[in-house]
């Protein structure tokens, strides 16, 4: 598949550090966003444990088949990226474990994950927590996964709009985290990108602070990617920039990719 992608961080305005980290590898078709917790130290270790860890699997399962060993039980009703996705999580969060058994500085750290893996014309996304992974396709914006947090969860319930939790006190609160705890439940998503189509990874600096209408005007925006992470970016600041800030666009080439 004819990918081409850009990426930028930002520690926001209210924060001296950034507890972000993420992956670029093209070259194993692997794209990942981590939003680390925990405080400065250890937010920054959690993260860039887990995307290390992802991107270390990854890489040494390239090339595998489903009857090859795994270190999790594999599940036939999804794809072979779907399990390669998720036992890279799994793995990340037993690092995670081991990073904080080591040293109690770190203790209660955790992160939160998002990754795309793409193949020859199909791709699958792995998510835990509430950094997101949206699609753009036609002008039409959509949020692939859905958030592991407390507001969102009221959002589907239909108690709580929208636009008052990206404002709630407990926005930040997430109900799932690679936090070294019991292997997680990682969601998968299995897409078949099209022509022209853009996604964005991002951590929750920018999806908690942009609106939806105003995220899908940037990413459909013309220019270079890399000038629309830099809107995205800017949209976030300008927005009070609570948060760090990461946003990894990819775009399919406007050609066949089957």
């Amino acid at each position: 598949m004819n990918l081409s992608w850009a990426v930028r961080t930002d520690p926001g305005l209210r924060r001296s550090s950034n507890e972000d980290s993420y992956c670029t590898r093209p070259d194993l078709g692997l794209f990942v966003v981590a939003d680390g917790m925990g405080g400065h130290v250890a937010g920054e270790v959690a993260s860039r444990v887990a995307v290390e860890t992802i991107q270390t699997f990854i890489a040494e399962t390239a090339g595998a088949d489903k009857n090859r060993t795994w270190p999790f039980p594999f599940e036939p009703q999804i794809s072979l990226e779907g399990n390669r996705l998720k036992a890279a999580f799994r793995l990340a969060n037993r690092q995670i474990a081991n990073a904080m058994a080591d040293s109690v500085d770190l203790r209660g750290m955790a992160t939160t994950a998002s990754a795309v893996l793409v193949g020859k014309s199909s791709a699958c996304v792995g998510h835990v927590g509430d950094s997101r992974v949206y699609a753009l396709r036609d002008g039409t914006l959509r949020q692939i996964t859905d958030d592991h947090s407390w507001v969102e969860e009221q959002v589907r319930a239909g108690t709580m709009t929208a636009t008052a939790a990206r404002q709630h006190p407990w926005r930040n609160v997430v109900t799932r985290a690679l936090s070294g705890g019991t292997d997680p439940e990682v969601d998968t998503v299995e897409l078949v990108p099209a022509r022209g189509e853009r996604f964005l990874l991002c951590s929750d600096g920018l999806s908690g602070v942009v609106p939806n209408e105003a995220i899908a005007r940037i990413l459909g925006g013309q220019g270079s990617l890399e000038a629309v992470c830099d809107h995205l970016i800017a949209a976030a600041n300008e927005g009070g920039g609570p948060d760090n800030i990461t946003v990894l666009v990819l775009a399919v080439a406007d050609a066949d990719v089957s």
